[in-house]
């Protein structure tokens, strides 16, 4: 049923940002071998062999969406387009990291999940907030305290990475009221396939959706995809519609071509699957040696962005300190440790974009409108960016 069509290799955990590089610290620094498997059954992607979340969601969790500008607008717009479609009066989040999503609406009527308790803590200030795992029990807990029957849950990037699909939706299910909607974002499969942007695959993303793999695995819930939405955001996103399945929601136009869409490119077929894993080693192949040539002719290479994805590519590729002097990254959390596995330097971007630096590897790709606007100073004066997706090259616009 399942059958692995990428290695990926040895890999640390995406978010395990490291204090130090003394030896304690490296001896207990956490791998495991990132497989990539389709299936052949229901067309969904996924690790092969997902890494306990306990380890993975702790109170050090160093992502905090309203970071960015672009995470900021983004959750601001779909706030007031869902509010504005739907009308409900209560809502949930699943993954509500530091509430930049809920923070949109009347406090009042939002009820936040977040099992990373350093950032549960933040929203607890602002309103209810569950410092727990999305589950079955959990579901059935707000049943009885009286918070059921909701009208919007909503997950970015959240319902992707858990393991247990089946709890996830069956809670989903028992919690949404009779014409209640869930809307769920997570990056598009298609997308990864067009772009060959692997770097998609990292312990978190326990599964990678397109519309036929969501809406085969739903239907045994008592749920149906009625509507999916395409989104820039993160490389290329889908924003999936669901309800009950006597629900009052028609199935949309764009949700039938989607799905036409995703069947011409064979997302169903292994075929499609074996063909971007070669392309995926060749990237692999080219990085590496484009970032080796230039270093021989001295030139200075630094990562913009500690992003998860880029954990990926360098444990991945094999790139490490001899080939990065330094990582640059916005996030407070972040600067002055080291990148999991690799094990490079993380220092803010106003220390390190400067005048030393020839090339960046552009770690945060998604987010390239949003540097490019910051760092004119460093193209204008020659700079130039790294990147793997869809290929690998140099480029300065």
């Amino acid at each position: 049923m399942n059958k692995v069509f990428l290695n990926l290799g040895r890999q640390p955990l995406a978010n395990s940002f490291l204090k130090n590089i003394k030896k304690n610290t490296l001896r207990n620094e956490f791998f495991y071998n990132l497989k990539i498997c389709f299936n052949t059954k229901n067309y969904l992607v996924s690790v092969a062999k997902p890494v306990n979340p306990k380890k993975q969601y702790t109170d050090k969790y160093a992502h905090r969406a309203s970071e960015s500008n672009t995470m900021r607008s983004a959750f601001k717009n779909v706030a007031k387009k869902l509010f504005k479609r739907f009308r409900p009066k209560k809502i949930m989040e699943i993954g509500s990291n530091d509430g930049v999503f809920l923070r949109n609406f009347n406090k009042k009527s939002v009820i936040a999940v977040e099992p990373c308790k350093n950032l549960a803590r933040l929203t607890k200030k602002l309103f209810k907030t569950y410092d727990e795992f999305w589950n079955l029990k959990l579901a059935n807990k707000l049943i009885k305290q009286k918070k059921g029957e909701i009208d919007l849950i909503f997950s970015a990037n959240t319902i992707s990475h858990i393991p247990n699909l089946k709890e996830t939706f069956r809670g989903i299910y028992n919690i949404l009221s009779k014409n209640g909607v869930l809307v769920i974002e997570d990056p598009s499969l298609l997308k990864v396939l067009q772009n060959n942007s692997y770097d998609q695959f990292y312990d978190e993303h326990v599964y990678v959706f397109s519309s036929i793999s969501i809406n085969n695995v739903i239907q045994e819930f008592g749920l149906r995809l009625f509507d999916v939405e395409h989104l820039s955001t993160h490389g290329g996103s889908n924003r999936y519609y669901i309800c009950k399945k006597n629900g009052k929601y028609k199935k949309s136009l764009r949700l039938k071509n989607a799905i036409k869409n995703e069947i011409s490119y064979k997302l169903h077929k292994i075929e499609s699957y074996l063909k971007f894993s070669k392309r995926i080693n060749l990237s692999r192949k080219n990085l590496f040696n484009l970032m080796k040539r230039l270093k021989k002719k001295n030139k200075k290479i630094i990562s913009y962005g500690a992003t998860y994805k880029s954990t990926t590519v360098f444990n991945y590729c094999n790139i490490n300190s001899k080939i990065i002097d330094y990582v640059t990254d916005t996030t407070y959390n972040k600067q002055g440790k080291y990148t999991p596995g690799t094990h490079i330097k993380i220092i803010s971007p106003e220390h390190g974009m400067n005048n030393t630096v020839d090339y960046a590897f552009l770690g945060a790709w998604n987010f390239k409108k949003e540097i490019f606007k910051k760092e004119k100073n460093f193209l204008k004066r020659g700079g130039k960016f790294i990147t793997h997706v869809p290929k690998v090259m140099t480029f300065s616009k």
